[in-house]
C-alpha cells in the first residue's frame, strides 16, 4: 500500500494519481467540515480544499507519511474564511434541537431519561458554541477527527503546548462539574493551609 506522500510525488508527474488522495481522505475532511460549517456549505469546502492541495501538491512535506494533517490544515484555513455561515449554523442548528418533539412509545421512565439526555446533549451543544473559534476547531480536530496533539499543531500550525493549553481550557468550560471540584479542591487546600 503506498503512503499519502508516495501518491503525492507520483501525482506530480502523472497528475491523475492524485485521486487516490482524495479516496482516501475525503471522508474525513468533509466530516471535519460539515461539522465546523455545515452540510451543504461543506460541499464546496471538499471541493476547495482537494484544489488548493493539488496546485499545492509540489509543497506537501515528502518526508511525512499522511496528508492528513495537511489536507485538515488547508480545511482549516478555508473554513476561517466561513465564520458567518459557521456562526449562522451553530444558531438555526440550537432552534432546531429546541423545537424538537419526541414520540415515545416506552414507559415514563425511558421518556425521562430521553428528555434528560437532550437536556444535557442542548447544554453541551450551547457550551461547545461559545466556545472561541480556535478552541471549537481544536476540539473539533480532537474529539471529531481523533487527530492527536502534534497532528492538531500542525493543522493549526501552532505548537503542542498551545494546543494543550486548548483543550485543557475547553475541558473546563464544558465541564462545570470539574470546575466546581477544582474550585473545593482550591479552597479545601486554602482552608487546610490557614489551620
Amino acid at each position: 500500500m503506498n503512503t499519502d506522500s508516495e501518491i503525492i510525488r507520483r501525482s506530480l508527474d502523472q497528475p491523475s494519481a492524485f485521486a487516490e488522495l482524495f479516496d482516501r481522505h475525503a471522508r474525513a475532511v468533509n466530516a471535519f467540515a460539515t461539522y465546523r460549517i455545515g452540510r451543504s456549505a461543506a460541499e464546496d469546502l471538499l471541493s476547495e480544499t482537494f484544489l488548493v492541495a493539488f496546485r499545492r501538491r509540489a509543497d506537501f512535506d515528502l518526508a511525512k507519511e499522511s496528508a492528513s494533517p495537511w489536507l485538515l490544515g488547508i480545511a482549516s484555513t478555508l473554513i476561517r474564511r466561513h465564520r458567518v455561515v459557521e456562526a449562522k449554523h451553530w444558531r438555526s442548528f440550537a432552534a432546531v434541537a429546541a423545537g424538537e418533539e419526541h414520540v415515545t412509545l416506552g414507559g415514563l421512565d425511558d421518556a425521562m431519561r430521553r428528555v434528560d439526555a437532550e437536556r444535557e446533549v442542548r447544554a453541551l451543544r450551547e457550551r461547545i458554541a461559545v466556545l472561541a473559534p480556535k478552541d471549537r476547531e481544536t476540539l473539533l480536530l480532537y474529539a471529531w477527527q481523533g487527530l492527536s496533539y502534534e497532528q492538531i499543531a500542525e493543522v493549526l500550525s501552532v505548537p503542542v503546548g498551545t494546543v494543550r493549553s486548548r483543550l485543557n481550557r475547553v475541558r473546563r468550560r464544558l465541564d462545570p462539574t470539574r470546575r466546581i471540584q477544582a474550585f473545593e479542591k482550591q479552597q479545601g487546600g486554602e482552608v487546610h493551609g490557614r489551620v
